[in-house]
């Protein structure tokens, strides 16, 4: 007996001397992931690239969890974990999560016409289900891109006003056929939650969501709520940033009315992916990629064979992004008070980094030499999806891209990779890899950003 005790003890050292070489060795690692986390954090604060609060969290370790810059730079309040900010589309997830509770409810089935939950709609709607509506193939145009949007917006409107913004308006392609993301469509299930559930919508959230997972700092924003620790929403202006004009927040609704903070999301993604929210069954009904790799609500992206769930959310003053790779229990929050492209390539590079990928920040890219000459024949437009192209231009010594509608962002030349010339975008992250013919001429690119491939073709 004494003999297996004293083998019982050498086992035990042996085993423990080895645990504390692996303890140290994860800890330096941990600690050399949080160092570079909080590096590339802040590469994207000068100039006010980028304010706001961030959050990235693996199992149970916090690697980063930080506010940066202002939350208001009128009053010098800075922003902290505390700190609210409105989502924008990130509010969209909580929608698809109410209809699939009413679903698992027995209320209404998503493979409906919307017809059947409002009888009064257009009979262009008739062949739309509410899954078209959730994964964004129903063909309805988004209202935000109407040319009167902005100048409508600004007052305040009830949904019914909203949908007759758009409701005769022609389907901008068949049912089912396509992707195309339009924020109308959410709208239109803000009201089937309510005329199903006989409750408002910010009250079943609150209900099946909110309070259940105690997210005690979020909830839906309004033009009258005075909401405490409220950040203030900033955009690029031509002497810095300058405070963003807001529509009234009836508009974006149950398509982009959600305020939260970084810390309840977290419990937002452990409540979701944790099983206290939605049954297995609807989970995987929400997270399964269908036209455009997106789910009911969600991106849904493969990262070189892990899977990531992911929404970004755009709306004066604000940009977000939110990740969650649920095999890896990795999450990432970037919430921001300045409108830009901070949040989305910021959050890929955080979860890039850790994943264990290799991430280059902008200040560590290197320019390659080009002449004006050679820049010439990259320029043109090149079409990314239906309603988005991206216009190539150059500028002087250098490459300009501009996404539809959106500010114009400079290219930084990589050199030539397996044949295909390459640029860096620093402001979003990016990379375009330019796909010449069999003749040489630039024909094709592919925009490589957060994981994902686009090819385009120039016309």
């Amino acid at each position: 007996m004494s003999r297996r005790i004293i083998i019982a003890t050498v086992i035990a050292s042996v085993c423990l001397a080895a645990s504390g070489t692996t303890g140290l060795a994860q800890a330096n690692d941990e600690a050399a992931t949080k160092a570079r986390l909080e590096q590339i954090a802040n590469s994207y604060t000068p100039n006010h690239a980028f304010m706001g609060t961030v959050l990235v969290v693996e199992g149970d370790h916090v690697l980063l969890d930080k506010g940066y810059a202002m939350a208001s730079l009128e009053w010098q309040v800075p922003n902290t974990p505390e700190t609210k900010f409105r989502l924008g589309s990130l509010t969209k997830q909580f929608t698809a999560t109410l209809i699939l509770l009413l679903q698992q409810d027995g209320k209404l089935s998503i493979s409906d016409p919307i017809s059947k939950y409002l009888p009064d709609s257009p009979p262009a709607w008739a062949k739309i289900t509410l899954a078209n509506l959730l994964g964004h193939t129903s063909g309805i145009p988004s209202f935000t891109g109407f040319k009167e949007f902005h100048t409508w917006s600004m007052s305040a409107h009830t949904p019914d006003e909203e949908i007759a913004l758009f409701r005769d308006k022609p389907l901008d392609f068949e049912p089912g056929s396509k992707f195309d993301y339009s924020n109308s469509n959410f709208i239109v299930l803000g009201v089937v939650v309510e005329k199903v559930s006989g409750k408002k919508y910010v009250d079943l959230l609150r209900e099946r969501i909110f309070d259940p997972l105690g997210m005690k700092d979020t909830g839906l924003d309004s033009d009258e709520l005075v909401l405490p620790k409220r950040a203030v929403g900033y955009m690029p202006g031509p002497h810095g940033v300058e405070v963003a004009r807001s529509e009234s927040m009836s508009i974006p609704w149950s398509a982009g009315a959600i305020y939260s903070t970084t810390g309840d999301l977290l419990k937002w993604e452990h409540g979701l992916f944790g099983g206290k929210v939605l049954s297995a069954d609807s989970l995987k009904l929400m997270t399964t990629p269908g036209k455009g790799d997106y789910g009911l609500g969600v991106f849904i992206a493969n990262r070189d064979g892990v899977r990531v769930v992911s929404h970004g959310g755009g709306i004066e003053g604000f940009n977000t992004n939110l990740m969650y790779a649920p095999e890896k229990q990795i999450a990432v929050v970037v919430l921001s008070n300045v409108n830009g492209g901070a949040p989305d390539s910021m959050g890929n590079q955080l979860m890039d980094t850790v994943l264990g990928k290799p991430v280059v920040l902008a200040t560590e890219r290197k320019a390659v030499p080009i002449t004006k000459e050679e820049l010439a024949k990259f320029a043109g437009v090149y079409d990314l999806a239906p309603t988005f192209s991206l216009t190539i231009a150059v500028s002087g010594d250098h490459l300009t891209g501009q996404g539809t509608g959106q500010p114009s962002t400079n290219l930084m030349y990589q050199g030539v990779k397996d044949g295909h010339p390459t640029f860096f975008v620093a402001q979003v992250g990016a990379d375009i890899e330019f796909v010449p013919d069999a003749s040489g001429a630039i024909t094709s690119l592919i925009l490589h950003q957060g994981g994902q491939n686009i090819p385009a073709k120039k016309h």
